[in-house]
């Protein structure tokens, strides 16, 4: 009699498995989809901050104020493409410059990245995302 209870409650065990993952896998895979998505969305934004930076960094170059701001231009042109997939289509550039500084500010539509799009079930980071890099040139 106590060989049939112990086989009754070994079959008893064998669908815990089952339905624990059953209870804790759903949770898992949204935990998952988000780390993807956040994570490819600072991706996204570092590389925004990385492009607005170096073009900041790259019109201190120009000897005047229309100039710096052609290389600025220039730069984000020729280096879009190269970083996280930044397309120049889906960036907005302002770059101005002045005796005390050249501001470049940077915004990226992310709506139609592929980053975004696997963010159906969760909370969606901003789409937009902007970033701006300050170079000072005088006036200390």
């Amino acid at each position: 009699m106590e060989m049939f209870a112990r086989r009754h409650l070994k079959a008893r065990r064998q669908g815990s498995a089952a339905v624990e993952f059953a209870l804790v896998g759903p949770l898992m895979v949204v935990m998952l989809m988000g780390m993807v998505v956040y994570g490819g969305w600072m991706w996204l934004a570092q590389s925004v901050q990385t492009l607005a930076t170096e073009s900041a960094r790259a019109a201190i170059g120009g000897l005047d104020a229309a100039e710096r701001i052609s290389i600025a231009q220039a730069f984000v042109d020729a280096e879009a493409q190269r970083g996280a997939g930044l397309t120049r289509d889906h960036l907005t550039v302002l770059v101005e410059s002045d005796a005390q500084a050249i501001r470049v500010r940077i915004a990226f539509d992310a709506r139609d990245h592929p980053v975004m799009a696997m963010a159906g079930l969760l909370p969606a980071p901003p789409s937009t995302i902007e970033r701006t890099a300050v170079v000072r040139t005088g006036g200390y």
